[in-house]
């Protein structure tokens, strides 16, 4: 196997890869991942992936996301930023500003901010930890 074969595979393995949370742990700090996460616990901190994050119904997110594509299930305070699509499901509740090229929201969910659907560049690229992202106060 040549070398570029194997950098290639090495590349798929982690694209393809899952991370996954648990509903019993909570983790306090950015999580960074080149694959896939999944979150059923607790995160104080950004999460970014060059690919899906999955926040399921029992997790609860206190910073911004920054994925590819984003499915959520839970809580998010923090801002939403999807450089693809973004599906808010039923038992969503985001409270923060949403950057998204699409939007699909289910019937029930909850989302108080503004929306920018212009692509999901909006929030800061560095930006993981949880910010203003230009909220307006009432």
């Amino acid at each position: 196997m040549s070398k570029k074969s194997e950098e290639k595979k090495s590349t798929t393995d982690i694209v393809s890869s899952s991370n996954s949370i648990a509903m019993e742990t909570t983790i306090i700090g950015d999580i960074v991942t080149e694959g896939n996460i999944r979150i059923e616990g607790k995160i104080q901190g950004g999460i970014r992936s060059a690919n899906k994050i999955v926040i399921g119904e029992s997790a609860y997110v206190s910073g911004d996301i920054h994925a590819q594509e984003a499915e959520i299930s839970g809580r998010v305070d923090g801002g939403v930023n999807c450089s693809g699509a973004l599906y808010l499901k039923r038992n969503s509740y985001i409270n923060g500003d949403i950057y998204a090229a699409k939007l699909i929201i289910e019937n029930g969910a909850i989302f108080n901010g503004k929306c920018d659907m212009t692509g999901g560049v909006a929030l800061k690229e560095g930006s993981l930890g949880h910010e203003e992202s230009g909220r307006r106060k009432a």
